[in-house]
């Protein structure tokens, strides 16, 4: 009779212990309903910030890319602060990097910029859908331009005794050919390339911060602005550095100072930190190992 009624208890125990067992994992499922595509997945009680940062030239936009998505989608964050940290980079990934900013504002979830040292050319670019803008006095900015480089080898290959023989199919297959000088045509037809890539630049910004589009041509040679400047001529909103902007998106969204950000890293591989601290350190190496295009960069 005792060791049945210990038994008894012992089932009771157990059966409690599943039942709460079973509510804690339907809480979680239901709280982190985007699962393991979620960046801020898991059990979350109340809504928080993300940050993302673009640090360094824009060459690929894929990881960023899927960061910003990932948040937008996520019923577990209610808004994001873009941290720019960038002088730009090549055009397609600016672009697509633009679009995924504008589509907070079409979504309507908020997205606030917080512009570092540097935010010019691409890097003003990806920013200028934002809900806000915030820069420091002293941040470089603007940039509105489109740049595209060509090494020319044609003297060295002399010295050193080398030529070059080209067949094509089509008189522009290789126009831009870094073993001789370009003729007028190509000129012409390079110069059209970066034209219309600059009014699409023009257009976007314009698009995005909501401005004239004649306002933004007459600030779009190229001319960096300060900070301060930027806020004048309206292409930030204003002046504040990054616990500012994270302070201001939490008051809009109603998160609290007390919530952590949610905020994940690149995974960065030994030889792209290797070239990266090396291009710190020896000036113009990262223009010598950029790749033939068009860029919104600032080349400085």
């Amino acid at each position: 009779m005792k060791y049945s009624t210990h038994r008894r208890l012992a089932i009771v125990i157990f059966t409690v212990v599943l039942c709460f067992a079973a509510m804690i994992l339907a809480i979680s499922l239901t709280l982190g309903s985007h699962g393991a595509s979620d960046p801020a997945g898991g059990l979350r009680f109340g809504k928080r910030l993300a940050i993302v940062r673009l640090e360094g030239e824009i060459f690929d936009a894929a990881w960023h890319a899927e960061q910003l998505r990932g948040y937008r989608l996520s019923n577990n964050v209610a808004g994001v602060l873009l941290r720019v940290d960038s002088p730009g980079g090549a055009v397609a990934p600016s672009q697509e990097l633009y679009n995924e900013v504008a589509a907070y504002m079409a979504d309507g979830k908020p997205l606030v910029v917080s512009m570092g040292n540097v935010a010019a050319s691409g890097g003003y670019y990806v920013s200028s859908p934002a809900y806000k803008i915030f820069a420091s006095p002293g941040t470089l900015t603007g940039s509105i331009g489109v740049i595209f480089s060509m090494p020319l080898y044609q003297e060295l290959a002399k010295k050193v005794g080398v030529d070059f023989r080209t067949m094509k199919a089509g008189e522009m297959k290789d126009a831009g050919s870094p073993f001789r000088q370009m003729t007028d045509k190509e000129t012409k037809y390079f110069q059209a390339l970066l034209d219309d890539v600059h009014e699409q630049f023009i257009a976007d910004v314009a698009a995005g911060r909501d401005i004239d589009t004649a306002k933004v041509k007459a600030l779009a040679d190229g001319r960096v602005l300060t900070g301060r400047q930027a806020v004048e001529s309206g292409l930030v909103d204003t002046l504040g550095g990054f616990a500012e902007a994270l302070r201001y998106l939490g008051d809009v969204c109603g998160v609290p100072e007390s919530s952590k950000p949610i905020e994940k890293r690149p995974t960065v591989g030994w030889r792209e930190f290797l070239f990266e601290s090396a291009q710190r350190r020896v000036p113009g190496l990262g223009a010598l190992s950029r790749r033939a295009g068009l860029y919104y960069l600032l080349d400085m």
